[in-house]
C-alpha cells in the first residue's frame, strides 16, 4: 500500500503553470514523506477563486478567496487512512506569486506543502508552532528545487 494523492482539476487556466498536476503530486508526496506517511489518501482540488471563496464562506465564515484551504479528516475506511482535502485557488496563487516576485510553480509547491502539513496536524497559531511549520516548509520547498518561500519576508524584517 502507498499514499494515494488524488488531484481534481476543476478550473480552467491551471495549464498556465507548466506541469501543475505533477508539481502538486511531488509537493504533496514530499510533505507526506516528511511525516513518515506510507499509507493513506489525500484529495487536492485545483479550483478558481470563485470556488475557493464559496468554500471559505461556507466552512470558515470568510466571504473571500484565499490561496489554500485544508480540511483535515483523520478517518479510515477499509484500513486506509484519509488525511483530508486541500483546495487551491489559481488566481490568488498567480497574483501572490507575481506580487511577491516568486515563480508560480514554486509558490504552488509551497502552498501544497503548507496545506498537507495542516492535514498532518501542523499549525501556525503560536509563534513557536509557526517557526516549526515554516522551517519544515522551507526545507521541503528547497528540496524540490525552489527558493526559500519566506526569504523575502526575512529580508524585510532584517
Amino acid at each position: 500500500m502507498s499514499v494515494s494523492i488524488d488531484i481534481a482539476l476543476e478550473a480552467d487556466g491551471w495549464n498556465r503553470i507548466l506541469g501543475a498536476e505533477l508539481i502538486v503530486h511531488r509537493a504533496a508526496a514530499a510533505a507526506l514523506a516528511s511525516a513518515g506517511a506510507t499509507e493513506g489518501e489525500v484529495s487536492i482540488l485545483l479550483a478558481d477563486d470563485a470556488k475557493i471563496r464559496e468554500l471559505n464562506r461556507r466552512f470558515r465564515g470568510k466571504d473571500q478567496p484565499t490561496n489554500v484551504l485544508s480540511f483535515p479528516a483523520e478517518t479510515s475506511a477499509n484500513g486506509v487512512r484519509f488525511f483530508g482535502d486541500i483546495a487551491l485557488a489559481l488566481e490568488t496563487l498567480l497574483r501572490e506569486a507575481e506580487t511577491e516576485g516568486k515563480r508560480a510553480d514554486g509558490h504552488l509547491s509551497h502552498l501544497v506543502i503548507h496545506g498537507v502539513l495542516h492535514l498532518l496536524g501542523y499549525d501556525h497559531e503560536s509563534e513557536r508552532d509557526a517557526e516549526k511549520m515554516e522551517s519544515l516548509e522551507t526545507r521541503l520547498v528547497k528540496a524540490l528545487g525552489f527558493p526559500d518561500p519566506y526569504a523575502s519576508r526575512a529580508e524585510e524584517t532584517a
